[in-house]
Parts: C-alpha cells; structure tokens; sequence
C-alpha cells in the first residue's frame, strides 16, 4: 500500500469536503470514496437528504470533481441492512434504545470501507470526524482523543475503533473549530459550504417509529404501562415506541408528570414512575472496547459519558466477567438507558466504553 495515499469518506457535507482539501494541501495523494447504503431495505422512501443519501453521493462527487481528486461510490447495502438496520430493530424490540451511528462507524466506515481504501492502494482512511488520533511512544500504542473543539467533538461514536484500524485512520478536523471549517470551505468556494449538518438518524424519513411499524409491524404489540410497585396504570402501544426519560406522548393522565423509569420486555411492559425514579448511581455495561489502553483488570475512576449530548461525569469503573463492568457514579444521574454506550475518559483520551445493559437499582444493586 501506497503510505502518502488517502481515501476520504466523503459524505458529501462541509466537513469531509473540507478534509479532502486539507489532505490534499498537505501533499497527500487524496481519493474520494463514499458509502451507497440505501434501496428498499433502508425504509426511507426517497433517500434524498443526510449523509449516504442520493443527493450526497451527488455532493461528493461534485466536490470530488472541484478538488481535482477520483471518486469512487460502494455499494454497502447489504451490510448496513444486516448490520445497522436489523440492529437497530432488534435492539428496539427488546426495549432498549440503540445508537446506530456507532455500530455504522464500527462495521462499515472503519472495517468495510477501510478494505476498500486498501483495495484502492491506499494506506489510510481518513473522515470528517471531530477527533484526534496520536501515537504514544511511551505506551506503544495509538490513543483515541476528543476534538478541540469540545461543542463538536465525537469520540464518543468512535469508541468502538481498534488499534488496528487507529494505524490507518487520519482525523485531520480534529484540530479545528468548526467555525474554522466552515471558513475554509467558504475560503476555497466548495459548493456544499452552506450545507447544513445532518441531525437526524439518516436512515429514517420521519420519525423511528414509522419506520418500526413499517419493518416490524406483527413484533409491535400493547401492553401494560406499570407503576415502580407493578400496579396497571393503563396501556401502551408497544415498547419499542419509549425510552427512558420519556414524559411526552405517554397517552396517560395521572394528575401529575409521569416518566418513563423501566422497560420491561420481558413482559410487554413499560414502568412509569416519578422523575426521582430515573436517578441511579450504578450501572453494568458489556460488549466493552478498550481502544487506548489495555484491557484493565483492576478498578480505576474515569470520568464517563452516557450519551452524546451527556456532560461526562466521574465514576469508578470496575472490571467484571468477561467484556462487562459495573459503573458507579459519585452522584446519581438521570436516564441510565440500556442500548446506549457509556464511553470512559482520561482528560482528552478516550480510555474505550460499552453499552449499557441494565441500571441497578438500590434494592437490586450488588
């Protein structure tokens, strides 16, 4: 493989345009490659906005073209359809509430279209993301870190990335603002300058639960909502449609706000209760990645985030069997939800995280 060879994944937005550009500049010989991931499989009846959409394949191929540099579009269909779609619906279905945007970095951004770059005899992969990739001579090994800047970093949906794949991976917005990204594009006239950036799940036209009616509709059945004491307090339409922390949309009046404290699958149910009841100090996270140190053996305190708008907080993070560890909090914090992924932090380094599995409550804590 070529090692002044990069393949951008270009999305088509402002900030894998203008890491395109930035590599370029650096003397690197740059190739544009984007992800076609949707047909009928995706559920989204005209897949004309957001990232890996029709109308981006057609942005990143006009950026291609002003930079001067090869396109080239693969077809990942089938994997995200196997990969991110049926997780997604599975994960739902079981009452949890999944984060897509990790599980497509994992198996497609950084494993399928990183083979592809190496088929392109490209050394390295390089995306739009907000994060920072080092090497520590010290401790011989790459470390994953935030971005600078701390309103548009996303370590938290890279987590999941593995040493292997850190050797090929360049992050070259990860020093910038993206005011400064914004300004380059505007600088050098890129066509998608003013393109704003994508927010919603880019798989989904409306809302997710459309979409599970669409793929799962025999799967999605009422039930019971419950109260903490397991008294009936009346009906849901199906578990996948809340989440934990949920108030709004609940279809139930009870003379005071109720939140959506538990899920139980197992029985079809979902457990209302007061909003003190979504606090918890502890809970156990499996399917763990350590993506900047060893696998820890023993406890050690980190500061953790839950969720990607969460303000990280301290915890101590103990090691149990196999890939699982048990999160304790200093404080108590609102809306532990299962499916989610709880990333561990050292300052900027991002020690490595897992998803969440269930919140232990004072009477079940161990």
């Amino acid at each position: 493989m070529n090692k002044n060879k990069v393949a951008v994944a270009m999305s088509g937005g402002v900030d894998s345009s203008v890491c395109a550009y930035l590599l370029k500049e650096q003397g690197y010989e740059v190739i544009g490659i984007t992800m076609q991931i949707f047909d009928d499989a995706s559920g989204k009846s005209k897949a004309k906005e957001g990232s890996c959409s029709t109308e981006a394949v057609q942005d990143a191929r006009l950026v291609a073209k002003n930079l001067g540099i090869p396109h080239y579009v693969v077809n990942l269909k089938h994997c995200f359809n196997e990969k991110v779609i049926k997780y997604f619906i599975s994960e739902y279905l079981s009452g949890k509430t999944p984060n897509p945007c990790i599980v497509c970095n994992k198996y497609l951004k950084f494993t399928e279209l990183l083979k592809e770059a190496f088929k392109l005899d490209a050394f390295y992969l390089a995306t739009g993301h907000y994060a920072r990739v080092e090497y520590d001579d010290a401790l011989s090994r790459y470390i994953l870190k935030k971005s600078v800047d701390s309103d548009k970093d996303q370590s938290y949906v890279l987590y999941g990335l593995t040493q292997q794949q850190l050797e090929h991976v360049l992050f070259p917005l990860g020093n910038y603002t993206k005011k400064e990204i914004r300004q380059i594009a505007q600088k050098i006239g890129l066509s998608v300058s003013d393109k704003p950036d994508s927010q919603e799940i880019c798989f989904i036209d409306t809302n997710y639960r459309d979409f599970l009616y669409k793929k799962a509709p025999d799967k999605i059945k009422e039930g019971p909502f419950t109260d903490t004491n397991g008294k009936i307090i009346g009906k849901h339409k199906g578990i996948p449609f809340y989440t934990i922390g949920q108030r709004k949309g609940l279809g139930i009046s009870a003379g005071k706000p109720l939140y959506v404290v538990d899920i139980d699958a197992e029985n079809n149910a979902v457990v209302l209760g007061d909003e003190k009841d979504l606090y918890t100090k502890e809970f156990v996270a499996s399917q763990t990645n350590w993506v900047s140190i060893d696998i820890p053996c023993e406890k050690f305190n980190a500061n953790v985030k839950i969720r990607y708008n969460f303000i990280e907080k301290p915890a101590e993070i103990i090691p149990l069997n196999g890939d699982t560890v048990k999160v304790i909090f200093e404080n108590p914090q609102k809306a532990v939800t299962p499916g989610q992924s709880a990333v561990f932090y050292k300052g900027d380094v991002v020690l490595g995280g897992g998803v969440i599995q269930r919140r232990c409550l004072p009477e079940k804590s161990f």
